[in-house]
């Protein structure tokens, strides 16, 4: 029986050791992604006006590292937070942990090479080696072209310096362990032929990060149909939005939509004549950035409607927006 017991108490000793060395291996070994490369981004008027385009407009970086105005519909930039940082990510909208965005702008990058930056954008690590929490959508900047993520690197070097500390963001456990694993080499490619205007829409959805926000999720984990929509954001106590089922689905998602519908869906909120009606986070209000993304061109948006028309038609009625007492 005590040999019994001595072999038991070994094997548990033993069990014990290898968590210790794997969970000291992920704290301490990882991310392991490589290093910085040596960039020197050129600041171009081309390189610039292409990052303008694709940070406001398409990967919408501005979108999270600014300030909102959730008094009017859709969020509205507040002009002059442009690029400092501070949005949250939170419990609230289903996150295992704390996420705030960073200040891109000068004040928080000035020590920054070029190098850092293109690492934390398609890696998900940052200058002093820690990993992104995936809320920063690193995994899809990875599969762009790396000539547009220097274009949007050599457009936040222009962003005026606007003085705020960003609260540092946080994990629960056990994904303060957990995310260090998830930081991965980047696996670039080239901007398509626009002519080829069914790969040229994946490539611009892929941009876009349709698929993390109209892709149900929890705990950060993703566990519905591609575009099926059904994301929850708990904007409030008293209100809960859910994203829009986008698949080719004629009933639940846009099947049935024309390309020209699609398209001024967009292009309304562009119109210098629309004004944003007022909302309140007790009221439908939605966290798509409309006003962002309708700076896309026609073009661009045409080429959006085409890939999501090719996606897997998923039947799913969403709830877009529940109140509660």
């Amino acid at each position: 029986m005590k040999n019994k017991l001595k072999i038991v108490s070994y094997l548990i000793g033993i069990l014990l050791a290898i968590i210790i060395a794997l969970l000291s291996y992920v704290k301490f070994k990882l991310p392991n992604v490589g290093d910085a490369p040596n960039l020197k981004v050129e600041l171009s008027t081309q390189n610039i006006e292409r990052g303008k385009y694709l940070a406001n407009h398409v990967m919408v970086c501005i979108d999270c590292h600014s300030t909102r105005d959730w008094s009017l519909y859709s969020g509205p930039i507040v002009k002059g937070t442009e690029g400092k940082g501070g949005e949250s990510f939170d419990q609230r909208f289903g996150f295992p942990g704390k996420y705030i965005s960073k200040n891109l702008t000068p004040y928080h990058l000035k020590n920054w090479t070029d190098g850092e930056i293109f690492r934390a954008i398609t890696t998900g690590v940052s200058k002093d080696g820690n990993a992104l929490f995936p809320i920063m959508p690193f995994h899809n900047y990875g599969q762009l072209d790396e000539n547009d993520i220097n274009a949007v690197i050599a457009f936040i070097r222009t962003l005026p310096s606007v003085p705020f500390d960003v609260e540092p963001s946080s994990s629960d456990f056990p994904i303060n362990f957990i995310i260090n694993t998830m930081p991965q080499k980047a696996k670039f490619t080239t901007i398509p032929n626009k002519l080829n205007t069914l790969e040229y829409g994946k490539y611009l959805v892929t941009a876009a990060n349709c698929y993390d926000c109209h892709t149900k999720q929890e705990k950060g984990k993703f566990v519905g149909e591609a575009f099926a929509g059904g994301m929850a954001f708990k904007l409030s106590d008293k209100l809960t939005l859910r994203s829009a089922n986008i698949t080719s689905d004629k009933e639940s998602g846009i099947g049935n939509w024309s390309k020209e519908l699609f398209i001024q869906k967009f292009k309304q909120y562009d119109d210098s004549s629309f004004v944003l009606p007022k909302a309140n986070l007790n009221e439908l209000q939605t966290v798509m950035p409309w006003t962002m993304y309708a700076g896309m061109t026609v073009d661009d948006l045409s080429a959006i409607y085409t890939y999501l028309q090719s996606t897997k038609a998923v039947k799913n009625k969403v709830e877009h927006f529940s109140t509660h007492p």
